[in-house]
């Protein structure tokens, strides 16, 4: 019960995503052959209020559940990785159809096929465990 606030806010978000056509696998089709905005509104949408909130939090207006300010660390700068880390989200989002955060969302609308892509994920993340000590970071 402890967590229900979560369960919530994540069936909330589902909705959400459902309503706006956010998971849509055409809407993401669109978007890759650079047909439509509509899925590059709901991404600027995402990273100006990502922004807003994170310099809000810099200067200390907004704070966590506890009241304690949100420190975000410093990351390594390395454009390259990022680059080749983006190119390779971007080759499995355009292959399956959906980022990795609707996924669970897809298979509680029936997309039973997202159920693979769930196995592949999670087999992918392990891998990664598995190497990450070799990779450059």
């Amino acid at each position: 019960m402890k967590f229900i606030k979560f369960l919530l806010v994540g069936i909330f978000f589902g909705i959400v995503l459902v309503k706006s056509e956010a998971v849509s696998w055409y809407r993401i089709y669109e978007m890759f052959r650079f047909q439509s905005f509509h899925m590059y509104g709901i991404i600027g949408a995402a990273i100006l209020s990502g922004i807003l909130f994170l310099q809000l939090s810099k200067k200390g207006i907004i704070k966590n559940i506890r009241g304690a300010h949100i420190h975000v660390p410093q990351k390594e700068s390395g454009f390259v990785r990022f680059i080749i880390g983006g190119i390779i989200f971007g080759l499995g989002w355009a292959l399956i159809g959906a980022c990795p955060g609707p996924m669970y969302i897809l298979l509680g609308t029936g997309v039973w096929s997202m159920i693979i892509v769930i196995v592949a994920a999670i087999f992918g993340t392990f891998l990664y465990g598995l190497f990450k000590d070799k990779l450059p970071h």
